[in-house]
C-alpha cells in the first residue's frame, strides 16, 4: 500500500486555508461567528497557520447538545474559527487520498455519491437476490476506539506533523473511545474505520452484492444459510478487530422490501419509510401553522421535495398541498406549491 509522507507543505499553504475558509463559511455567512471571522479573515488565517506550524494548535472547546431525530444523539459542535477551517484544510488534502481506499458501494459522506445513488444500487442488488442480511452498528461513533482509529490513520499517512493534528482531533472529546458526531473529520474517519469491514467482506468473504451507508449495511445472497454463516463471521470479526457490536442483524426475503437510507425498497418501486413520513408530516404541519416564508423553510421544502422525488408519494404531495390551501394565504400557497410540484 502506498503511504504519504510529505503532505505538510500542501496542508499548511495559504491557498489551502483560503479554500478551507470558503468551504467552512458556505451557508453560514449570516451567522455572528462568521461575520466576526470575515472582518479580520486574513489576519486570523495567518495566525492559525502560525499556531499549526509551531505546534501550539489544539482542538477547541466543544459545545454539546442533543438531537432526538431519528433517535437521541449527543452532538459535539466546534467553533467555525479555528477548528472548522482546520478540518476542511485537512480534508482538502487527505480526502482524495482516503477516497481511493473506499469500495465503490460505500456511499456515506463521499463526494459524488449519495442517497439516490445508494438507493439505485440497492434496487439492483435486491432484484437479483432472494434474501438480504441487514445490519447496523450499536452506537457507532461513540464506540470507535481511539487506538484502532489512530492505527488505521497511520497505515496510509506517515507525515508526522499531519498525524499529530489528526490524533489531537481523534482524542479531543472522549477518553479512550468515541468520535464526535458533528465534525467533518469524524464522517471521513468513520468511513475509514468501516473500510476495514468492507475489505473483509469483499476480499475474505467474497460477497458480490454488498452495500454500506455509514454503519448501516446489507449483504445479499440467494440462500439463507450463506447469510447465516456470514452473520456469525461478521459478528466475530467486528468484536475482535474493531471492537464493535451489532444493534441489529436480521435476514429476510427481498420480496418483503428493504428499509435502507430512509426509503423502503421493493423490486419495482420505492416508497418512503413510515418514520420518514412521520417526521416530514410533523415539520410540514409546523410550517403550515406558522405560515413561515424564510430561508430555513425554503431549504426544508427543497429537501423534502428532493426526497419525495425519488419515491412513490403522490398522495402525500396532494395532502400537503391541500393543507396549505386551507390557510387561505395566497402568497404562502404559491410559495408552498413552488417546492411541491
Amino acid at each position: 500500500m502506498k503511504t504519504h509522507k510529505h503532505l505538510w507543505n500542501d496542508f499548511i499553504s495559504a491557498e489551502n486555508f483560503e479554500i478551507a475558509a470558503d468551504h467552512a463559511l458556505r451557508g453560514k455567512k449570516s451567522k455572528i461567528s462568521a461575520k466576526i471571522f470575515m472582518r479580520h479573515r486574513e489576519q486570523k488565517l495567518a495566525r492559525l497557520r502560525k499556531s499549526l506550524k509551531n505546534g501550539t494548535y489544539k482542538t477547541g472547546q466543544y459545545r454539546i447538545f442533543f438531537v432526538y431525530e431519528p433517535k437521541k444523539r449527543q452532538v459535539f459542535m466546534l467553533p467555525l474559527y479555528p477548528d472548522h477551517i482546520v478540518h476542511h484544510a485537512l480534508i482538502n488534502i487527505l480526502g482524495p487520498i482516503w477516497q481511493k481506499l473506499f469500495i465503490s458501494d460505500s456511499y456515506a459522506c463521499i463526494p459524488g455519491r449519495g442517497l439516490h445513488e445508494a438507493s439505485h444500487r440497492c434496487m439492483q442488488m435486491l432484484r437479483r437476490n432472494k434474501y438480504v442480511l441487514q445490519c447496523d452498528i450499536r452506537k457507532f461513533y461513540p464506540s470507535i476506539r481511539h487506538e484502532i482509529m489512530i492505527k488505521i490513520l497511520r497505515r496510509k499517512i506517515q507525515d508526522r506533523r499531519i498525524l499529530k493534528v489528526l490524533e489531537d482531533i481523534v482524542c479531543s472529546a472522549y477518553t479512550e473511545c468515541g468520535m464526535p458526531i458533528g465534525n467533518l473529520t469524524s464522517q471521513w474517519m468513520g468511513n475509514l474505520y468501516m473500510n476495514d469491514l468492507d475489505m473483509f467482506i469483499k476480499h475474505k468473504l467474497h460477497v458480490r452484492d454488498y452495500i454500506r451507508y455509514c454503519d448501516d449495511f446489507c449483504l445479499f445472497a440467494n440462500d439463507i444459510e450463506t447469510l447465516r454463516k456470514w452473520r456469525n463471521t461478521l459478528q466475530e470479526y467486528l468484536g475482535k478487530e474493531l471492537q464493535l457490536t451489532f444493534s441489529k442483524s436480521f435476514i429476510k426475503p427481498t420480496d418483503a422490501g428493504i428499509s435502507f437510507i430512509g426509503y423502503r425498497h421493493f423490486k419495482d418501486y420505492v416508497i418512503l419509510t413510515k418514520a420518514g413520513v412521520k417526521k416530514m408530516k410533523q415539520n410540514m404541519r409546523t410550517l403550515i401553522q406558522n405560515r413561515e416564508i424564510s430561508a430555513h423553510s425554503r431549504s426544508q421544502l427543497a429537501a423534502f421535495s428532493g426526497w419525495m422525488k425519488w419515491a412513490r408519494c403522490n398522495n402525500l404531495r396532494r395532502k400537503f398541498r391541500s393543507d396549505a390551501r386551507q390557510t387561505g394565504d395566497n402568497a404562502f400557497i404559491r410559495f408552498y406549491n413552488k417546492y411541491l410540484q
